[in-house]
């Protein structure tokens, strides 16, 4: 027995290519089964209410797998990123362009289209050795049987390894004042405000840096704010700034399938293929030019 008496259970049923295919009546049944009274429907975004165990349930080819989800809220939502402002990145997705980009936490890292500034506070957590997770409830912790001896110093060693301050200039900015006052609520929120630096102003206005450090973005890109002439134009303009003002930075920029990174003039590679609010999208990375 895993479940306490008494957890409410909510099913999700996938079927292909069986002969169960009525998802609902599978799911009734699991439930049923489980002796757990049913939790309320998942909300719009189809995360369950907190304290629900989710039973997941797959049937491919009439061979089914009966799976407990162990973590509750889903693993990207780190639970500081309330306010949002157009087009939202995953707290995972800004992580993995740090990490694919290499981002040395030493240096100085930009941002100059940060939106609700979750690549600054990614990158402000991992400059503090903030374990993903740490300030979190997981729901296998209510599972039977279950030693919460065996958790508490696995935290403890991750909260005693945090730093109390980023080791560099961290800089958010974009045009749009909105979104600055979502990205310092955010920041706020994940304890690193205080690590970063957030200004209201356009890529034209990038500052000026010497030596190594990183821009790394999530442009406008697609359907999402606009096309054609005036995304390349953003992009060119991108380019040109870095070449001119962020010499010794390396950039690394999401960027959608059309490949308008070529715009910036800069010598970028791919990094890694996925998906970002139902669009493909690639992580392409550009070198620093070493100084002298």
């Amino acid at each position: 027995m895993w479940l306490p008496a008494g957890t409410r259970v909510q099913a999700r049923v996938s079927c292909h290519k069986s002969r169960l295919y009525h998802q609902k009546a599978i799911a009734e049944r699991v439930i049923r089964a489980s002796g757990c009274p049913a939790a309320p429907p998942a909300g719009p975004d189809g995360e369950p209410e907190p304290g629900t165990q989710l039973v997941v349930v797959r049937l491919l080819r009439d061979e089914v797998t009966v799976s407990l989800d162990s973590s509750g809220t889903l693993l990207h939502r780190r639970g500081y990123r309330l306010e949002t402002a157009k087009a939202p990145l995953r707290e995972t997705l800004a992580a993995a362009l740090l990490l694919a980009g290499e981002w040395d936490p030493g240096t100085p890292l930009v941002d100059p289209m940060c939106g609700s500034g979750t690549v600054a506070i990614e990158a402000a957590l991992l400059a503090r050795a903030i374990a993903p997770g740490a300030g979190r409830a997981f729901r296998f912790r209510h599972w039977l049987p279950w030693d919460d001896g065996s958790w508490a110093p696995l935290l403890a060693a991750a909260r005693a390894a945090e730093r109390p301050r980023a080791g560099a200039e961290l800089v958010a900015s974009d045009r749009d004042a909105g979104a600055i006052r979502a990205a310092r609520a955010n920041a706020d929120r994940a304890g690193v405000a205080a690590d970063i630096r957030f200004v209201e102003r356009s890529v034209s206005d990038l500052d000026a840096h010497t030596g190594p450090g990183q821009l790394v973005s999530n442009p406008p890109y697609g359907v999402r704010v606009s096309e054609g002439r005036e995304l390349r134009d953003l992009f060119a303009r991108l380019g040109q700034r870095c070449r001119e003002r962020l010499p010794g930075f390396a950039v690394t920029l999401l960027v959608p399938e059309m490949p308008l990174e070529r715009a910036t003039g800069l010598p970028f590679r791919e990094l890694f293929r996925t998906q970002n609010g139902g669009l493909l999208v690639r992580a392409v990375h550009a070198p620093g030019r070493p100084e002298g």
